[in-house]
């Protein structure tokens, strides 16, 4: 009886021992508390929706090369690109500010086209307006009625800046000056670049 409770206390040793080593394994291999930090730091600012980087590289655009700017209610929208692709269209892209005091959805901006109405709260209803060739280029969409644009799916928090984007037919060759429009807000003239 006695060498059976001594195998037993043996075999209880020897499992608590194989479990306190990989215990200590595991801990040793997860790269302990150092490391940890940013990422939470990353992924909690993440999820509010912005971090310190993104205002950085929000202000870099703006102090580099605006081709326009345009403000109305509370909406800064700035343009840093507008380039011509060589499938036929312009790529128009820059960033929207929320000066307002809640969260802003972009459903103003949306197209009051039927085709386009399901987009919600996007950049369907932008336009491209070509004084020279006296055209007005509306946002292309794909075969299912989707724009080519920035949908603002779940709004943009207030003073959070996001990235957009809108593809147009392009003007002919020779006009390089268009004006860029959105609904409630004043025209944006931009001009052209040819892209790579």
């Amino acid at each position: 009886m006695n060498t059976r409770r001594t195998m037993m206390a043996r075999r209880a040793m020897s499992a608590v021992a194989i479990t306190t080593g990989l215990v200590l394994t595991v801990a040793g291999c997860g790269g302990g508390g150092e490391d940890k930090e940013p990422d939470k730091e990353t992924s909690s600012s993440s999820a509010r929706g912005g971090s310190g980087d993104e205002k950085a590289e929000s202000q870099a655009p703006e102090g580099d090369k605006a081709l326009a700017e345009v403000k109305s209610n509370g909406i800064t929208l700035t343009v840093t690109s507008a380039s011509r692709d060589e499938g036929g269209f312009i790529t128009v892209s820059g960033k929207v500010t929320n000066g307002t005091s809640g969260i802003w959805v972009g459903s103003e901006w949306r197209s009051d086209e039927n085709e386009l109405k399901k987009n919600g709260g996007s950049l369907a209803g932008a336009s491209l307006i070509d004084q020279q060739g006296k055209k007005k280029y509306l946002v292309l969409r794909d075969t299912t009625g989707r724009c080519l644009c920035t949908k603002f799916e779940g709004g943009i928090n207030e003073s959070q800046s996001v990235d957009w984007y809108a593809q147009f037919p392009a003007p002919p060759e020779g006009s390089s000056k268009v004006e860029f429009q959105v609904p409630t807000m004043p025209p944006a003239p931009i001009e052209l670049s040819e892209g790579e």
